[in-house]
Order: C-alpha cells, then sequence, then structure tokens
C-alpha cells in the first residue's frame, strides 16, 4: 500500500502546494470524527429512502434515470426522486470526509495502521456506491439491501477506532489496558454485535418496509416477523451482557476511567436500542421508528468501535504535535 500512499502525496504536493503544511494531531481527531459522523449519518438517510418507499425514485445506476445523471420530471414520483437522488449526493459528503482524513494523516506521516484505517474508509465508500448501484439494479432484493446495509456498520466501527488512534504519538509504547480475559470478552462482545447486526438487518428484511411499493411480501425474506424479532432480541439480550459483565470486570481491575466510562456509554446506547426495537416491535413497527432504530445502530456501533479500540493504546513518546516524529520535524522547520 505504501507506493500508493506515495503516489497520493505527490498528488497532494503537487496540486495544492502544501508539501510542509502538516496538521496537528487535534485536527486530525476532527478529520476522523467528521468521517466517523458522516459514516454514521448517511445510514439515517438511506433509513429515509427505505420508509418513504423512495428506493427505486432513481431506478437505474449510475444515472438517475436512463439517459439522466438528475432525476427527470414524471419518471417517478418528485418526492421518490428528490430522496433517492438526496441520498446518493450524501455519498460525496461522505467520501469527501474520507478524503480529508486520509490526506492529514498522510501529511502527517502517521504509523502504517493509521494510514490503512484512513485509506480503507475511502475504498468503503467507493465498493459502497457500486454495492448501492447494484441493489437498485436487482430491484431492491432483501439480501441485497442486507449486503448494502452491513458494510456501512464495519465501516463505522473501524472510522471509530481511528478517531482513538490519531490521538495517540507513534513513537509511544504500546500498552494493554485490560487484562487478558476482559480483552477476550470484549472480542466476544464484537462477536455478539456483529450476530446483532446481521439478524436485525433479517429482521428488517422480513418486515412491511422494503424501500418501493412495487416490492409485494413474497418478495421479502420468508421468515415469520415475530420469530425473527425474536432470535434479534436474544442477541441483544446476549450483546448486553457481556457488555455488562466485562464492566464489571473493568471495574474490579485496573483501567483508565475513559475506558469505564466508554463502557457505560455502551451499555446506555445498548438499553435505549433496545427500548427503541421493542417499542417498534409492539407498536406494529410504524415508519417513524425506523429511522430512530437505524441511527441508534450506528450509535451503538459507533461507541463498540470506540470501546474495542482501547483495549490497548499507545502511550509516552514525544511526537504529540502531530503524531509522528518526522511531522513533528516538519512542523518545526
Amino acid at each position: 500500500m505504501l507506493p500508493i500512499y506515495r503516489g497520493w502525496y505527490r498528488v497532494d504536493a503537487s496540486i495544492f502546494n502544501r508539501r510542509s503544511s502538516v496538521p496537528p494531531m487535534k485536527r486530525q481527531f476532527i478529520y476522523a470524527l467528521i468521517m466517523l459522523i458522516a459514516q454514521t449519518g448517511i445510514t439515517f438517510t438511506g433509513s429515509l429512502v427505505r420508509i418513504t418507499g423512495s428506493g427505486l425514485g432513481c431506478d437505474t445506476w449510475p444515472q438517475c434515470h436512463p439517459g439522466s445523471f438528475v432525476p427527470v420530471s414524471g419518471s417517478a414520483p418528485w418526492i421518490h426522486q428528490l430522496i433517492e437522488f438526496g441520498n446518493r449526493m450524501l455519498t460525496f459528503v461522505v467520501a469527501l470526509a474520507c478524503v480529508l482524513a486520509f490526506t492529514s494523516v498522510l501529511r502527517a506521516a502517521r504509523r502504517t495502521q493509521i494510514l490503512h484505517l484512513a485509506f480503507f474508509q475511502g475504498i468503503g465508500v467507493i465498493l459502497q456506491a457500486v454495492i448501492g448501484g447494484i441493489t437498485v439494479h436487482l430491484d431492491l432484493a432483501w439480501w441485497m439491501v442486507m449486503a448494502h446495509f452491513l458494510p456501512s456498520m464495519i465501516l463505522v466501527f473501524f472510522a471509530a477506532k481511528l478517531v482513538i488512534r490519531v490521538t495517540e504519538p507513534d513513537d509511544g509504547t504500546k500498552t494493554n489496558l485490560m487484562a487478558k480475559p476482559l480483552r477476550i470478552a470484549m472480542d466476544l462482545s464484537v462477536l455478539a454485535l456483529a450476530i446483532n447486526l446481521v439478524t436485525g438487518t433479517m429482521t428488517t428484511s422480513a418486515g412491511p418496509h422494503a424501500g418501493d411499493a412495487a416490492i409485494l411480501p413474497e418478495h421479502r425474506l420468508q421468515i415469520p416477523l415475530f420469530e425473527m424479532a425474536q432470535v434479534h432480541a436474544h442477541f441483544m439480550y446476549l450483546y448486553l451482557g457481556l457488555t455488562a459483565s466485562l464492566i464489571a470486570g473493568l471495574f474490579a481491575t485496573k483501567t483508565t476511567r475513559q475506558v469505564r466510562r466508554t463502557a457505560w456509554w455502551v451499555v446506555a446506547a445498548i438499553i435505549v436500542q433496545g427500548g427503541i426495537g421493542i417499542m417498534q416491535y409492539q407498536l406494529g413497527v410504524p415508519r417513524w421508528t425506523v429511522p430512530l432504530h437505524v441511527i441508534g445502530t450506528g450509535i451503538v456501533t459507533a461507541l463498540a468501535g470506540l470501546f474495542w479500540a482501547q483495549k490497548f493504546r499507545w502511550t509516552g513518546g514525544s511526537a504529540h504535535a502531530t503524531g509522528s516524529v518526522e511531522g513533528d520535524a516538519a512542523r518545526a522547520e
């Protein structure tokens, strides 16, 4: 990957003539945080596409309609075209956030782990755009909609990890903040979250909101909604239980206040998200609850990523201005 990074650095230097402009660690953090918010937020707008039946407001890809990259009057209800086209345009906002985050850590000559995390966010956005196009061409097949949502959660999870990593000096020492049994418990909780996300998308696939009125019930996942919701709920309880047990272990051993605070935020988010899910089920999955549940999923995943990244930290070191020794030296010139 390093030749690709060097090539991007040369392009950046030749276009913007900012070879010596090394962003401080705080600015890198801000760009990474903006990227995390953007990756989480676009899932919310995607849920609006689903509940309004606007999934085929633009019925082809990469064009909106055959022969036109923008909405065409009369090709579909204008509100459906507006919502779907708007969601597509937000992809460029997310892409810009990824470019800013990657360019900032590249200019600072950060360690390869950070460069990889930032670079693959951009690759993920491109792949998501392609998957979205395939989803449209397959008329919102439920299994393809699942394949479109789940990668977004992976991107959110690792964007959260980047938010943590950019605040650490590259010449620091890797320090474990949890005992090995707790790190194993952390990994198990992340696995439970992953299964929870899969069963959650399956529950949605069995539910009433297909993304377009033309999609009939027989085109949906043929598992009774009640049964699928029960499976999803039980994995949610498992995830909550594992996280609560992890917190107990963290308080019984020595760890940092920040780790414990993040753990409490994760538990609170899981409880709120579980409450929204129960409310959805009891009310018969009304449309307005879907965006709440989707953005809640993004928040839980982001917090889980922040929590998971704090199993260990790079501490000490001297590169506290830009995060890298090379970046600090360039900034001091």
